[in-house]
């Protein structure tokens, strides 16, 4: 970094036509789609046009040159950008080509040389005190030596690489796959088939620095595999309904996919004997590996593509998919100018799975997502409620998950009859590309309105993501393809990888400067231990310290019950209102308007599944959950109001924490010169309170889904008994005497206090969450204040030599400040112009593809 800012040369204005001029379209030397997101600041701060850079004095436009240094945007030899169009072949000369990419090779940027330097020395110096463990025999010295040990390799430096999961949630046939083809651009790339069910597992994909495509395909283990077959056997048993219904049908196109034709007929114990049709790899993992996009697909299409009728292939195409078997599957692609790195999408089917491990990961998948589209077509969001039901699973994730942003996404806009429009509207000269954007903005205003009454009732008003303008998208993946009725910035796919962008930037910028600082102070503690002479004293310092942390502890969980005391009231009233409406609940479950047949089996596997099952033709059933929702009704808001989402400054417990920190950092201004030898120690001291209370929230987050989710379950592990006894019906009237079975035991669990013993287990949860909490906070600062007050004659005199890695963690840090510095004199200085610059480097491609919406 020396020398690649070596200060601002002010230069006069330049002068209207001149070839540097604005008018002529930028520098001669800056890339021209790069230079329209530039041209603000060049006009409003002529005295920054110009600096040195990498020492030559060559034109440099300050406000390209620092997101460069933080995102690794390549220049071209003698200037910023090279010449030239928007895609990945950019002219630097008439003569010669030379190809450029955004990530292509980001080691080369500077952000990304910064995090390896850093890296390197944290690991050096972490490796070094770990060979020196040894040579201390005290357990407080060697608990001090590995306190800062694990502080060192728990930073992360590698930013641009922890993933932003994009969780793309709907139901089947909603277009999920394309959209996802549209928006990482790879037309059919991931399996597409019309309004039938494609993607019959999670599908991941992210990005890598690779040049070919790859894909991981996990299968079920042999344990996972029978625990489903036993299942689907189940379903097979023929008892009074001689109908062929879906669930038996999917059953048996499962068995025989695997263990070949007629193989549906077999018992159980038969087909564990059975040698499979297919050939399934020991490892339980397949990876395919291509060199284009559309090769890989081909290969990856059958795994993943939902085999819906036994008569939709041949019997050779059966035998070679082992798409029953598959667990999730995992793609990497090539760098993509049209998502930043270490974005990971997720295609998540809508309903869930039957088999117990896929369904386990499709709940796992949603709750890590930050981000979650609900997906739905026009024609399905205009005439049914399903994106109703999927946007409340959705919403599950903000009180039990990681997630921070949710939007309805509607597909398939372009799919409109003009005349039809015409009529309904009583508009007589309209045309379908005109009707299309119309009727566009009146879902969006109607589907918006519907979300803020929605999350208003699950959320605290004032929650951030109520208050977003944009809660639904209007997409046409064709549209964006074919272009034959919209623009691509109408098609609105260009919005949705803006949108990605600007929170992946709001989500990564100065977190390596926060992690370098962080660093520093730590190191620049290890100088100040030698002046802890005498032991005495610092054990009476030490001691003084923790008695007062601990007080304020034992303070701390005090507060913590009071305000987890709002949960209380509505949990209890929501158990008397769950005893009220619990009849109704059931009888709904299992009663269908349209009769029995096809369902009673649908049923039974709802007993197999201990009261969860994944239905294609009843969407997800589960009765656990919906016997609590009374209770969840009248909790949400408290409970949100408790947690907040991603613990932001407004959660009540956050403010909680956040008293018990300012207490102690107060305290440690007080007394803190009277206690530690010098400022570094302070710091030290005030540094790890913030990083010991954010781990504490971290810890929080963690527990808040087992404690949200523990009504349902404690309700599925008392009806356990009735899924069983349920599940073993065979035979005449199976489905009434299993809907009998399920109505009359849960009455009965209902009587002996099932609702009761829900809410007993939420609170049991939320007090062993405080205790754990203040037990944590208890080892922690006993650890740090044993290190920092540590008699040097303790450590013998010794500790390892870190003053090469100190030096370059100091260099980076002043590096990145300097960079921030001149950031800031470019006028870069607020949230949204810090977004602006960053995601307008990224979008150069889209601009010149014309996919860069407005």
């Amino acid at each position: 970094m020396d020398g690649v800012l070596q200060g601002v040369e002010k230069k006069p204005a330049i002068s209207p036509g001149s070839q540097d001029t604005p008018k002529a379209h930028g520098p001669r030397w800056l890339h021209p789609q790069l230079w329209r997101s530039l041209e603000p600041a060049w006009v409003l701060k002529p005295e920054f046009r110009f600096c040195c850079w990498r020492g030559v004095s060559a034109p440099c436009c300050l406000p390209e040159l620092i997101p460069a240094l933080y995102f690794s945007i390549p220049m071209a030899e003698g200037g910023p950008m090279a010449h030239g169009g928007g895609d990945d072949s950019l002219e630097e000369t008439p003569r010669k080509k030379k190809m450029f990419r955004r990530d292509q090779n980001p080691e080369d940027g500077e952000c990304k040389k910064l995090q390896n330097e850093l890296k390197t020395a944290l690991e050096v110096s972490s490796r070094k005190l770990l060979q020196f463990l040894p040579e201390h025999r005290l357990p407080e010295t060697r608990n001090g030596i590995q306190y800062l040990k694990n502080r060192l390799m728990g930073l992360k430096p590698d930013i641009l690489l922890d993933p932003i999961h994009i969780g793309l949630f709907g139901s089947t046939g909603a277009g999920k796959s394309t959209l996802l083809n549209a928006i990482i651009d790879k037309k059919f790339f991931l399996p597409v088939s019309g309004s039938e069910a494609c993607t019959s597992c999670v599908v991941q994909i992210n990005t890598s620095r690779g040049k070919r495509h790859e894909a991981k395909i996990h299968l079920l283990t042999d344990e996972e595999w029978k625990d489903e077959l036993k299942g689907l056997v189940e379903l097979m048993d023929p008892d009074e309904d001689s109908e062929d219904d879906h669930e038996r049908s999917e059953a048996a196109l499962k068995i025989s996919a695997i263990y070949g034709e007629e193989a549906e007929t077999k018992s159980y114990e038969e087909l564990c004997r059975m040698k499979p049709a297919v050939s399934i790899p020991p490892s339980r993992c397949i990876l395919l590996k291509e060199t284009t996009a559309n090769d890989l697909s081909d290969k990856m299409g059958p795994y993943i593509r939902s085999q819906s009728s036994p008569k939709a292939a041949t019997r050779k195409e059966v035998i070679t998919r082992l798409w029953p078997l598959i667990k999730n599957v995992e793609v990497t692609v090539p760098d993509s100018q049209m998502i930043p790195e270490g974005v990971i999408f997720v295609d998540i089917p809508g309903t869930g799975d039957f088999n117990a491990k896929r369904d386990e990961m499709w709940k796992e998948n949603i709750n890590k997502c930050s981000v979650i589209w609900v997906v739905n077509s026009f024609e399905r969001i205009l005439g049914g409620k399903t994106h109703e039901m999927l946007l409340k699973e959705g919403m599950k994730a903000f009180q039990s998950g990681m997630c921070r942003d949710i939007s309805l996404v509607v597909t398939k806009s372009d799919e409109l009859d003009p005349e039809e429009y015409k009529k309904e509207t009583n508009r007589d000269h309209i045309n379908k590309h005109d009707a299309i954007l119309e009727r566009n903005k009146t879902v969006k205003q109607e589907k918006s309105q519907m979300m803020k009454r929605t999350l208003m009732k699950k959320l605290p008003s004032d929650s951030e993501v109520a208050c977003k303008p944009d809660l639904v998208y209007t997409v046409s993946a064709r549209e964006y393809w074919q272009g034959k009725t919209l623009s691509r910035e109408e098609t609105e796919v260009p919005k949705l990888r803006e949108h990605i962008r600007r929170f992946y930037a709001k989500q990564k910028r100065n977190e390596l400067l926060n992690y370098t600082t962080e660093a520093m102070v730590i190191f620049s503690l290890i100088p100040t231990l030698p002046s802890n002479n005498h032991a005495q004293s610092q054990l009476a310092k030490k001691n003084y310290l923790k008695d007062f942390i601990m007080q304020k502890i034992a303070d701390l969980e005090n507060d913590i019950k009071k305000y987890f005391a709002p949960i209380e009231q509505p949990l209890r009233e929501g158990v008397d209102e769950a005893k009220k409406s619990y009849n109704k609940t059931i009888s709904s479950l299992l009663k269908r308007s349209h009769g029995h047949q096809g369902y009673h089996r649908t049923l039974k596997a709802v007993c197999l599944k201990k009261g969860v099952y994944a239905s294609r033709t009843f969407l997800r059933i589960d009765i656990n959950d919906a016997l609590a929702q009374p209770i969840y009704r009248k909790i949400d808001p408290s409970f949100g109001e408790v947690f907040r989402i991603q613990m932001s400054t407004r959660s009540t417990l956050k403010i909680c924490l956040d008293a018990f920190k300012n207490a102690v950092q107060q305290k440690l201004q007080d007394v803190g010169m009277q206690l530690v030898a010098d400022n570094d120690q302070l710091h030290f001291l005030k540094q790890e309170t913030d990083f010991i209370v954010a781990e504490a929230e971290k810890f929080i987050l963690q527990r808040k889904a087992e404690i949200y989710q523990s009504l349902a379950a404690s309700i599925q592990n008392d009806l356990l008994p009735c899924y069983e006894e349920a599940a073993m019906v065979r035979g005449l009237q199976a489905y009434q005497r299993m809907k009998t079975i399920l109505s009359d035991g849960v009455t009965r669990e209902v009587e002996r206090g099932m609702f009761e013993r829900a809410e007993e287990s939420m609170k049991g949860h939320l007090q062993d969450t405080q205790k754990q909490i203040t037990r944590k906070l208890e080892e922690d600062f006993s650890s740090v204040l044993g290190f920092v007050f540590c008699p040097w004659d303790q450590l013998d005199g010794k500790l390892p030599d870190l003053r090469r890695e100190f030096s370059t963690i100091s260099n980076i840090h002043k590096a990145l400040q300097s960079a921030k510095v001149a950031w800031r004199a470019a006028g870069i200085v607020s949230d949204d112009a810090a977004l602006l610059f960053t995601f307008k480097a990224w979008r150069r491609q889209d601009e010149a593809t014309g996919t860069a919406a407005p």
